[in-house]
Parts: structure tokens; C-alpha cells; sequence
């Protein structure tokens, strides 16, 4: 039904963002990866999948149309829902999810949290074939913030985590590996721990 949407981005999360388009504000849910790809200077364009729900419409935005596609991809497999695709998406990059899955790495897969052995194998036989390497032939590097452990902590209280838990996850990577990292390498991070 509806392919893109582009305008101003008003507001970026790790979560979400929104973006108002002729007066209109649509909030999109988001990956990691789309997150560190929106700038917010720049008028956006997010590719966009609709999922209708009897209670509900969900729109999920993508920067890029492979990883839209291996997001649909990914949610074609059974036991595979919109929340689960995009905790994917956000735990490891679509370049290496794509490759886990084209090398039938399933220790990759079962790193990601809501997947276990059987949905791990279940996505590589279903999707070996279907995904190609050349979808993702250059990883783009993010944008940093000033806050970047509550932007981390907002998007995982986004995908599903309680906020306690998410917080002290974030102050022990803190702890460990310095104030360095960005906000998706706290949240890949993270997403290992919780």
C-alpha cells in the first residue's frame, strides 16, 4: 500500500522515528541500522512496510529497500514476527545476518535474543536460497551523540526490555569497554547480555 514516505524527520529514536510529510507525522518503527542512517539535517526518505493487525496498524520504516526486503524475508518464516525481524536487524548488521544466513551459521542467529536452535535452523533452510550477499555490499558507519546511553536504554525499553534490567546491562558495557562505543554498539551489546 504504500512504498516510502519522505520529509522532515522530527524525531529519531532507536526505536522509532517520525517523519512529517505535507502536515501529516508518521511514526515509523525502526531498526538499529536504519537509526544510525538518518540524519537529521537531511530531508528523510524511509522505505515502508505495513502490517495490519485486527486492533492495530504498525508502520516500519527501512533506509535502504534490502534491508525492507530482508526484513519481509525474515518475517515469512514461521515463528518469525515484525518484533523478533527487527530485534534482529538491531542486534547484528543486515550484512551479517545475511551472511550467517547464507553460510548457515546458526551460533550467529542463536546470539540474538528470542531465538532459539529450531527458529535459528528454521531461518537458514527457508532463507539460504533467497538472500544474497549483494544486498548489503557496504556497511555504513553511524552518528554520534551526546547521550548515548539513554538513546541505547530508550531503544531497548522500545524493543521490549523492562528499564532496569536495560540499564544495568548498559552500565556494565559501560564499565567495561569505556565510553567509546556508540549508540548501536551499546545496544548490539546489550541485546548479548539481556
Amino acid at each position: 500500500m504504500y512504498e516510502f514516505i519522505r520529509g522532515k524527520l522530527v524525531e529519531k529514536n532507536p526505536g522509532y522515528a517520525v517523519v512529517e510529510a505535507n502536515g501529516i507525522g508518521y511514526l515509523l518503527n525502526i531498526s538499529i541500522h536504519t537509526y544510525t542512517l538518518l540524519r537529521e539535517d537531511e530531508p528523510c526518505t524511509l522505505f515502508v512496510h505495513l502490517v495490519v493487525r485486527e486492533d492495530d496498524m504498525l508502520l516500519y520504516g527501512f533506509s535502504e529497500t534490502a534491508e525492507r526486503e530482508l526484513f519481509r524475508q525474515l518475517i515469512s518464516v514461521s515463528g518469525v514476527g515484525v518484533n523478533t525481524a527487527r530485534i534482529m536487524l538491531s542486534s547484528v548488521s543486515p550484512g551479517e545476518l545475511i551472511t550467517a544466513i547464507a553460510n548457515g551459521e546458526v551460533g550467529v542467529l542463536q546470539r540474538i535474543k528470542g531465538i532459539g536452535a529450531k527458529t535459528a535452523q528454521r531461518i537458514i533452510i527457508d532463507l539460504k536460497d533467497k538472500v544474497s550477499r549483494e544486498m548489503f555490499p557496504r556497511e555504513k558507519s553511524g552518528f554520534l551523540h551526546n547521550t548515548k546511553k539513554e538513546e541505547a536504554l530508550s531503544g531497548l525499553i522500545i524493543l521490549g526490555f523492562p528499564k532496569m534490567l536495560a540499564d544495568k546491562a548498559l552500565n556494565k558495557i559501560i564499565e567495561s569497554e569505556g565510553t567509546g562505543l556508540t549508540v548501536e554498539q551499546l545496544i548490539k551489546h546489550a541485546l548479548k547480555v539481556l
